[in-house]
């Protein structure tokens, strides 16, 4: 299972930890994944992602599971995540507009 958040992208960083003498240590920088159940309106299913806490505020800033994934650029988002784009803008389309 990669560190990899599923739907932003963001992933491992590497960086040096300076100290008071300035003494360089090479470290990684760990993005803070969660394992989350968003329910899709459209789909009208739960859907288990494995996101960043900062892509888990963005969904509920947009609107939603279904509101950031039709935003969202299919090369940040994982492969599960594209799979779950391409179903909801079939059942969009699909959709009579009233």
């Amino acid at each position: 299972m990669s560190r990899r958040c599923e739907l932003t992208g963001k992933g491992v960083q590497t960086g040096n930890l300076v100290s008071h003498s300035n003494r360089k240590t090479r470290t990684r920088f760990l993005p803070n994944l969660v394992n989350v159940t968003l329910a899709s309106d459209a789909l009208a299913r739960a859907v288990r992602l494995r996101v960043s806490a900062a892509a888990l505020r963005s969904v509920e800033h947009r609107g939603g599971l279904d509101a950031f994934l039709l935003k969202a650029c299919e090369t940040d988002l994982s492969d599960n995540a594209r799979a779950l784009k391409r179903e909801i803008v079939k059942k969009a389309a699909a959709a009579p507009s009233a």
